[in-house]
């Protein structure tokens, strides 16, 4: 059953080898625009044109099917800021990932334990929150929280939250960098959330490991 604060700590280094299969990830996903030299243009980018809304619901299930699927959240993010502009792009960027969480909680509520992915027995609020930006383990956390019974609104405000730190950064960066031909510094920019995120809950991971919660 779910305890407040209760956690154990990740396998040691999965957070870097995640990272560098990220960047290698992001890498390859900058090619095309490197190539090009830009983005498929102007009307491409517009958030009015009839085609944005097809854009955005198609983002959106990609953001939600995440939990199931190898989808590169960061690389959607930054497309739906570019190309729906920050305000419509974070929105739809939250959605899909709030939706992501929820199908993953209600998996670990409905499934069997075996089915579960890797992660700690009973996440804890603040690891939700941080898992956002980290790819598998964000989902292995959702699932693992329904299914050792995390109270729901608990789980939904922790996820809520982190979410749309994760979709505020990401549409910021495809608005404001990527949709204005700086694209390696707009795929730096969720690499270093990924970073940092990764290396803060290693260290809350392993401090709450060797010493007693309060």
């Amino acid at each position: 059953m779910y305890e407040p604060g209760q956690s154990t700590p990740p396998p040691s280094g999965s957070y870097w080898r995640l990272l560098g299969l990220v960047a290698v990830a992001a890498v390859l996903l900058s090619l095309p625009f490197v190539l090009v030299g830009e983005l498929p243009g102007e009307r491409w980018l517009s958030a009015a044109d009839a085609r944005a809304p097809v854009f955005a619901g198609v983002g959106v299930l990609l953001l939600a099917t995440d939990v199931l699927l190898p989808v590169p959240s960061s690389a959607v993010g930054l497309m739906l800021g570019a190309r729906l502009g920050l305000g419509i792009g974070f929105a739809c960027c939250w959605l899909g990932l709030i939706t992501g969480h929820v199908i993953g909680y209600g998996l670990g509520r409905l499934a069997p334990g075996r089915w579960a992915p890797p992660a700690p027995s009973a996440p804890s609020l603040l690891g939700v929150f941080l898992s956002r930006p980290l790819p598998v383990l964000a989902e292995a956390l959702a699932v693992s929280a329904g299914a050792t019974r995390m109270p729901v609104q608990h789980f939904l405000a922790s996820a809520a939250l982190g979410d749309a730190v994760y979709a505020a950064v990401l549409s910021a960066a495809g608005a404001e960098l990527l949709s204005t031909g700086s694209y390696l510094t707009a795929l730096a920019v969720p690499l270093l959330l990924i970073a940092v995120a990764g290396w803060v809950v290693k260290r809350w991971f392993g401090r709450s490991a060797s010493s007693p919660r309060l």
